[in-house]
C-alpha cells in the first residue's frame, strides 16, 4: 500500500514584512524575493509565519505537469476509518469523506474501459500525488458549489482527468485551466479574457462557468449525467448526433451504446475509476492523507488594481502561493478592468485588508511618473525604463496614440519576477510560444523583467531557449 500525501504540498506564508524570529524553526521557506520600493513608510501589520515550501514549474499541458511531490511511503499504519454517510457537509473531518457522500453516478460494475482506466490510476501514483497535492487548495470550493447546486460529486473529481487540477495546464486545443475550457466556450459562459486575466484559469470563476456548463448539458440529455460528462468532452453536437443515430438504428440511447470518439470513450470510464478509486483506496493498495473539510481560501476585495507582488507582501505569503491561488491574473498586476478581488488563504486574509488600506494608488502598482521629453516615443520611453511598449500602454490606458510633450506616464518603479508557469502564460498572450515546436523565442515579453527561472525557460532577452 502507498500513502498518498495530499496535503503535501501545502503553499509558504514566507513574510518579507519581518516575522519575528520564531520563525526560524518553521519549515523551509522560499528564497525572499527583494521587496518592493514604495515612496513612504508604511505601519504594515505583521504577517504570518512562515510554512511549508512550494516549487511552481511551468507546464504545456496536464501531461506534462510537474510539482514538487508529495511523499510516497509504504503505508505503515492503518488509515483512520471513514466516518458515515448521511452526515451534514460540515460535520464530516475529512473532504474525501464529505465527497464519497455524495456520490450519485451509476457505474457498471462489469465495464472493461472503467477496469483499464482504474488500472492505470493505482499503477500511477506519482500522477495521483501531484493531481491532489494541488487539490488540496480548490477542492473544497469546487465540493461546495456542487453540493448547493444538488449535483453529483463525482463532478469534484472531474479536473483530475482534465487538468490533473493544474490551473495553468494548457491543450494543444487551447484549452485552459482546472476545467479545460477552450477561449469561444469560455466566452460564451463569460469568462473574461484579455492582457491581464484569463477567467478560464480563475478558481472561482470558471468552476461557476464548468458547473453551468455540465448543469445546461445535463438539462439537454434529459437528465443524464454521462451524456452530459460525455458532451463536455466532445461537444453536445457530437452527442446529439449519436443519440440520434442510435434512435434511428432503433439501438439503447445511453453512453456505453453511442459511438463516440475514442477520447470521449475513455473519459467518462476516467472519471467513474478515479470514482472507484476514491470510494475504495484500500481496495487498490493506495491510502489518501485526508484533507480538511474547511476552506483554504477567502475572497478578499483590492477596490482596484494592484501589483501582485506587493501582494503577496502584505498578506504574508510568497508570490508563488498567491498565483497558484489566482492564476488568472498571467502579469505583474491585477487587471485594471477587474476583478477587483484576490483569493488569500484564510489566516492572511485579515492582515491583508488592513494592510492595503494603507497603500496610496501609485504605492499599489509600485509606479513612478515621467514627464515626455522631446524626441520621446513609446519605445524610447520603454528602453529607458528597461520594460516594454505593452506595458507602458497598458498602464497609461494609449493602446494606440503617441506621446506629446509634457505627458505624464506611468511607469514599473520596481523589477517584479513571475513565476515561470506565470511568464509562459503570459508568453502565450502574447504570442510568443507557438505549440508546434518545443522553441520559445522570448524577446522583451510583457513583463517588467524576465529573469533565469529554474532551466525550464531560461529567459535573457532577445535568446532562443529550448
Amino acid at each position: 500500500m502507498v500513502s498518498l500525501a495530499a496535503c503535501a504540498i501545502a503553499p509558504p506564508h514566507s513574510s518579507a514584512l519581518a516575522p519575528p524570529a520564531a520563525s526560524a524553526a518553521a519549515a523551509p521557506a522560499a528564497t525572499p524575493a527583494p521587496a518592493l520600493t514604495v515612496a513612504v513608510a508604511l505601519a504594515l501589520t505583521p504577517a504570518p509565519l512562515p510554512a511549508a515550501d512550494l516549487t511552481a514549474e511551468a507546464v504545456d499541458s496536464a501531461a506534462q505537469v510537474t510539482t514538487t511531490p508529495a511523499a510516497v511511503t509504504a503505508a505503515a499504519s492503518t488509515p483512520a476509518p471513514m466516518q458515515l454517510a448521511g452526515l451534514a457537509p460540515a460535520q464530516y473531518a475529512d473532504l474525501f469523506d464529505r465527497i464519497r457522500a455524495g456520490f450519485r453516478l451509476e457505474d457498471p460494475a462489469d465495464s472493461r474501459a472503467v477496469d483499464r482506466e482504474l488500472q492505470w490510476y493505482a499503477s500511477n501514483p506519482d500522477y495521483l500525488q501531484r493531481a491532489f497535492g494541488r487539490a488540496d487548495l480548490y477542492l473544497y470550493h469546487i465540493v461546495t458549489e456542487l453540493e448547493r447546486r444538488g449535483m453529483p460529486l463525482e463532478l469534484a473529481l472531474l479536473p483530475v482527468v482534465e487538468s490533473a487540477f493544474e490551473p495553468y495546464a494548457y491543450s494543444r486545443a487551447r484549452a485552459s485551466g482546472l476545467w479545460q475550457f477552450i477561449p469561444d466556450t469560455g466566452s460564451k459562459y463569460g469568462l473574461k479574457q484579455d492582457w491581464w486575466y484569463d477567467g478560464r484559469r480563475d478558481i472561482v470563476e470558471s468552476t461557476r462557468a464548468a458547473l453551468d456548463y455540465l448543469a445546461s448539458l445535463h438539462a439537454e440529455f434529459d437528465g443524464d449525467w454521462l451524456l452530459a460528462i460525455a458532451a463536455y468532452n466532445c461537444g453536445e453536437a457530437m452527442v446529439e448526433r449519436a443519440v440520434e443515430a442510435n434512435h434511428a438504428a432503433g439501438r439503447p440511447v445511453s453512453f456505453w451504446e453511442l459511438w463516440l470518439p475514442r477520447e470521449t470513450r475513455a473519459y467518462v470510464p476516467k472519471l467513474l475509476a478515479m470514482k472507484r478509486l476514491v470510494l475504495d483506496p484500500e481496495g487498490y493498495g493506495l491510502a489518501f492523507s485526508p484533507i480538511p473539510n474547511q476552506p483554504y481560501f477567502v475572497r478578499e476585495p483590492t477596490d482596484g488594481q494592484i501589483n501582485l507582488k506587493l501582494a503577496a507582501q502584505i498578506a504574508g505569503i510568497s508570490p508563488e502561493e498567491l498565483y497558484e491561488l489566482n492564476p488568472a491574473f498571467h502579469r505583474w498586476a491585477t487587471d485594471p478592468g477587474g476583478p477587483y478581488f484576490l483569493l488569500l488563504p484564510v489566516d492572511a486574509a485579515d492582515v491583508f485588508g488592513q494592510n492595503i488600506t494603507q497603500l496610496s494608488a501609485d504605492q499599489r502598482l509600485g509606479v513612478a511618473h515621467y514627464s515626455v521629453k522631446r524626441g520621446d516615443s513609446v519605445a524610447s520611453v520603454a528602453r529607458q525604463f528597461d520594460t516594454t511598449v505593452s506595458v507602458i500602454r497598458e498602464l497609461n490606458d494609449m493602446p494606440t496614440r503617441g506621446l506629446s510633450v509634457g505627458d505624464d506616464l506611468r511607469i514599473p518603479s520596481a523589477v517584479t519576477d513571475l513565476p515561470a508557469k506565470v511568464m509562459l502564460a503570459a508568453a502565450r498572450v502574447d504570442g510568443l510560444v507557438l505549440l508546434s515546436s518545443p522553441t520559445v523565442k522570448l524577446n522583451k515579453t510583457a513583463v517588467w523583467t524576465t529573469p533565469r527561472v529554474g532551466g525550464l525557460m531560461g529567459l535573457d532577452l532577445g535568446v532562443r531557449f529550448f
